[in-house]
C-alpha cells in the first residue's frame, strides 16, 4: 500500500484529469434521457466512492464530501441527488493534463458509462449521443469514435431503433464501459451479447482517405476488382501497400464480396489486428471497399474534397 501511495505522487496529475474527464462523461450520460433513478445515482455514488484517493484535490474535494453527507443516512433523498448532479456540472477544471482529443474520448467513455448506468438503453440516451457525436467530428480516426458512429448512422438509417440494433449497440458499449468502476453492471452480461452479435470492429463512417505515402492492407473480396488491381490502383496514387496490419497501417480495406459491411467473425485476423491497434491508440482506419473506390475515383478524377 505505502508503494502504492508513492507511485501515485508520480501518477496523480495524469489519473485526476482522466477522473474528470470520464465524471463529466458519466454525468452526461446520466442526464442524457432527463430521468435520473435510483440506479443512476447509486452508480455515480460508487464511481465516486472509489476515487477517494483524490479528496485532496479540486473538484473531488468539493463533491466528495456532498457526497458521502448524502449517504450518510442511508438513504439518497432528491434534492441530495438533484445537488451532487449540479455539482458534477458546474464544477470547473481549468488545467490541461491531456490534449483535446484524449479528454474527449475520456468524457466519451464516461458518457456510455452513464447512459449504460441503470442498465437500460433508451432511444432518447442514443440520440443524446448521435448528437453529441455529431457535435465532435474532430475524433474521426480515434477509438472508439469511428465504431460508435458507424453503428449509430447503421441503427438511425430508417429512423427506427429494433431490439436487436438496441442490443448491438449494447454489445459494443460492454469494449468501452470500465466495469471494475461499477455497481449496477456485469461484464457477463455484456459479454453475453458481445458474443451473439461480434461487433469488435467497425469499418469508419464516410472516412477521409488519402494515398500519397500512406499504407494500405487488405481483407476480404471485393466485387469490383481482383486483390493485385486494387495494390495498382493504391500505388499508381502513391500509396504503399502491405500484406499485414502493423502500426505503420494507415488503412485496412475490407471487402464486400459476400459479406455485409461488419460481420467481422468472417474476416479473421487482420481485422482483429486493426482492433488490437485502435484500441491501443495507433490511427489504422478500417473501411469498407465502397468508401475506398469513391476515394480512388475521386482522385483518379482530380477530384479533391
Amino acid at each position: 500500500m505505502k508503494e502504492l501511495e508513492e507511485y501515485r505522487k508520480f501518477t496523480k496529475p495524469a489519473e485526476l484529469h482522466k477522473a474528470v474527464n470520464t465524471l463529466r462523461g458519466l454525468v452526461a450520460g446520466i442526464n442524457s434521457d432527463t430521468e435520473i433513478g435510483s440506479k443512476e445515482i447509486t452508480e455515480l455514488i460508487n464511481w465516486c466512492e472509489l476515487h477517494t484517493h483524490l479528496n485532496d484535490r479540486h473538484p473531488f474535494s468539493e463533491l466528495l464530501p456532498v457526497v458521502e453527507a448524502a449517504c450518510a443516512d442511508g438513504v439518497i433523498t432528491e434534492d441530495e441527488s438533484k445537488d451532487i448532479l449540479w455539482l458534477c456540472n458546474n464544477f470547473a477544471d481549468n488545467s490541461s493534463y491531456y490534449n483535446e482529443v484524449t479528454s474527449s474520448i475520456q468524457f466519451l467513455s464516461g458518457m456510455i458509462h452513464g447512459i449504460m448506468a441503470d442498465g437500460d438503453l433508451g432511444d432518447k440516451e442514443i440520440s443524446t449521443l448521435k448528437s453529441w457525436v455529431d457535435a465532435n467530428e474532430f475524433l474521426a480516426g480515434t477509438y472508439p469514435f469511428d465504431e460508435i458512429n458507424s453503428l449509430l448512422h447503421t441503427v438511425l438509417a430508417d429512423k427506427k431503433i429494433t431490439t436487436e440494433e438496441r442490443e448491438e449497440l449494447m454489445a459494443f458499449f460492454g469494449n468501452v464501459i470500465d466495469f471494475t468502476s461499477s455497481y449496477n453492471l456485469s461484464e457477463a452480461d455484456f459479454s453475453n451479447l458481445r458474443e451473439k452479435y461480434t461487433v469488435s470492429g467497425i469499418c469508419a463512417f464516410c472516412p477521409d482517405i488519402e494515398f500519397e505515402d500512406r499504407t494500405f492492407c487488405f481483407t476480404g473480396e471485393s466485387y469490383r476488382a481482383k486483390r493485385a488491381e486494387m495494390a495498382t490502383a493504391v500505388q499508381s496514387l502513391g500509396g504503399i501497400v502491405k500484406s499485414a496490419v502493423t502500426a505503420k497501417t494507415n488503412y485496412l480495406i475490407v471487402g464486400n464480396a459476400g459479406n455485409p459491411c461488419w460481420a467481422y467473425a468472417c474476416y479473421g485476423r487482420k481485422i482483429e489486428e486493426a482492433v488490437r491497434l485502435r484500441k491501443a491508440g495507433e490511427s489504422v482506419l478500417i473501411v469498407n471497399e465502397t468508401d475506398f473506390w469513391d476515394a480512388v475515383d475521386d482522385n483518379m478524377a482530380g477530384i479533391s474534397k
